[in-house]
């Protein structure tokens, strides 16, 4: 039974730090690009003409996020990672 147990931990180990290593550093940098060509054609439809985009790096598990910055106007861009869509404040 012992033995049983410890096989189950050690799975459940593996198999979640696994998912922590699943992406790679190109694959968040694809991730941001992504995630910054969205925003910012979003930003440009409501109007900003060239707006400064920080992206966060990896986002929440859901969404991922950016601030756009032109001038004094600022928005914050949100972007829903399993659809794909996009919304400003």
């Amino acid at each position: 039974m012992l033995l049983r147990l410890s096989l189950i931990a050690a799975a459940a180990t593996a198999a979640l730090s696994g998912s922590a290593l699943a992406s790679s550093p190109d694959a968040w940098a694809d991730f941001r690009t992504e995630v910054r060509g969205a925003c910012l054609a979003a930003a440009r439809a409501q109007g900003m003409r060239n707006p400064e985009v920080v992206t966060h790096p990896f986002g929440s598990p859901s969404y991922g996020i950016a601030v756009l910055r032109e001038g004094d106007d600022k928005r914050i861009c949100v972007f829903n990672k399993a659809t794909k869509a996009v919304e400003l404040t």
